[in-house]
């Protein structure tokens, strides 16, 4: 069982960790992201300096990675609820310090979309999806700045 919940989290880190932003700008543009726009490694600098498509690819993948942290957890390894919980934690530490950049990366904003859209269903708090959406949107709508609004 104690193998299972540490399997758990290492799997959630290199899930998390996977550079989805740095693939996928180094396949359309042969370039680093970490080098272009802002630096950071997430798909807000892929959108502003790479463009709408290949930024929804990453958007998709890291959503994609939280989700399979926790999926992996709950339904393959059959953890407990905090070691679930804390699979998700990981796959957003991964994403946000990726042991394949030197530890560098993005906001973990996508990340932790996935993971709680699979953790807040599974336990039966889909009314949190709904309040943690809205708070992202509120701020979006009223202000029009991705970053302002992830950032609350």
């Amino acid at each position: 069982m104690i193998v299972n919940q540490a399997i758990a989290i290492i799997i959630g880190y290199l899930v998390g960790s996977i550079p989805t932003a740095y693939l996928v700008t180094r396949l359309v543009k042969g370039k680093d992201i970490r080098q272009l726009g802002g630096g950071n490694v997430g798909g807000l600098n892929v959108f502003r300096e790479v463009g709408r498509w290949p930024a929804l690819a990453v958007g998709i993948v890291d959503l994609g990675k939280g989700a399979a942290a926790v999926a992996i957890a709950y339904w393959l390894l059959g953890v407990p609820q905090l070691f679930v919980l804390l699979a998700g934690l990981a796959a957003v530490i991964g994403h946000n310090w990726m042991v394949w950049l030197k530890f560098s990366g993005g906001k973990g904003m996508g990340a932790t979309m996935g993971a709680l859209a699979v953790i807040l269903p599974v336990y039966g708090y889909w009314q949190g999806m709904v309040i943690f959406l809205g708070v992202i949107l509120i701020p979006f709508i009223i202000t029009r700045n991705v970053a302002l609004s992830t950032g609350i």
